[in-house]
């Protein structure tokens, strides 16, 4: 009884903790909005792909407000396979800009609004020492992200995958 009352009032701090927090976004009709899709590299770690930045798409012109928190969006024909209400956490405001060239190329995003990253090149290398062994790890470049963006991958998982990074 003591633990469910304070597994209770933890719950409690934490939603008053996160509603303080959250923004209240809405949309109305013939807003713009840009659309987020998910990377994925491919690589797999304990069952998981590993994930970089969210990119986003468009924009797209808000057509209705359905429920309390999805908006359907006007996609382009390349996109009618993707069902076109979407969540208000998939979607970022843009204000409209003569100055701004927009473009993509939209042949590379899948049905379930992801799409997969592939390495360009090999940045930088290091070992990472543990305990009893060395790990050999280097810096991937991944396509769509800059530099800053490149991560830290394993040496042996990245030439098992691609070994067309290292010239094999």
């Amino acid at each position: 009884m003591i633990v469910k009352k304070s597994l209770l009032v933890a719950q409690s701090l934490q939603k008053n903790y996160a509603d303080r927090r959250r923004r209240k976004l809405e949309f109305e009709k013939g807003d713009h909005v840009f659309l987020r899709i998910l990377p994925s590299k491919g690589l797999s770690r304990f069952g998981q792909k590993g994930k970089l930045a969210p990119r986003y798409i468009g924009p797209y012109d808000i057509l209705e407000r359905v429920g309390e928190v999805a908006y359907q969006i006007a996609l382009p024909p390349n996109l009618s396979n993707v069902h076109n209400v979407f969540h208000v956490s998939m979607l970022r405001k843009y204000v409209p800009d003569p100055s701004h060239m927009l473009s993509y190329d939209p042949g590379f995003i899948s049905d379930n609004l992801s799409y997969e990253e592939q390495p360009m090149r090999i940045l930088d290398r290091k070992e990472k020492a543990l305990r009893s062994k060395t790990i050999p790890m280097v810096k991937v470049l991944w396509q769509f992200h800059e530099a800053e963006d490149a991560t830290w991958e394993h040496e042996a998982e990245m030439m098992e995958t691609f070994p067309y990074l290292f010239g094999m």
